[in-house]
């Protein structure tokens, strides 16, 4: 598979996130591109926090994720939701920058069943409120 940028996903990242989505076998997955190709960063166990979930985007490189969110209504309804993060700081490098942008929407695609999607560029925008707000 290849983005329309022309970076190739890897086959397991499209089977992790189908692990996440039908079988709730992780919280989060985290992508990278590594040698031009978008691979799997990090996985979360079921069990993982948000807190884990926000360590697991470094400072200064950018990433992409998808977060298995849930949280509760004001009514007491139990809800979750599938949101993809486009995670590319401010401290990361032009290149890398235009190189997560050029891709994003391709990859995206290849991610059947996202919700939501959120953009950050510091910590304060991968925050749970900020996912809260965006879900309600």
């Amino acid at each position: 598979m290849a983005s329309a940028a022309g970076t190739p996903v890897d086959d397991t990242c499209v089977l992790k996130f189908k692990e996440l989505k039908s079988k709730r076998k992780f919280k989060y997955v985290t992508y990278k591109i590594e040698d031009s190709t978008i691979v799997v960063g990090d996985e979360g166990a079921p069990t993982a926090s948000f807190d884990d979930f926000v360590e697991a985007l470094p400072e200064n490189d950018p990433r992409y994720a998808v977060y298995d969110f849930e949280w509760e209504t004001k009514d007491g309804c139990k809800k979750s939701k599938i949101v993809f993060v486009t995670w590319v700081p401010d401290t990361a490098k032009i290149r890398q920058k235009m190189l997560y942008a050029s891709s994003k929407d391709k990859f995206k695609r290849e991610l059947d069943g996202i919700q939501i999607e959120i953009q950050a560029t510091d910590f304060s925008e991968v925050e749970e409120q900020v996912f809260r707000d965006k879900c309600n």
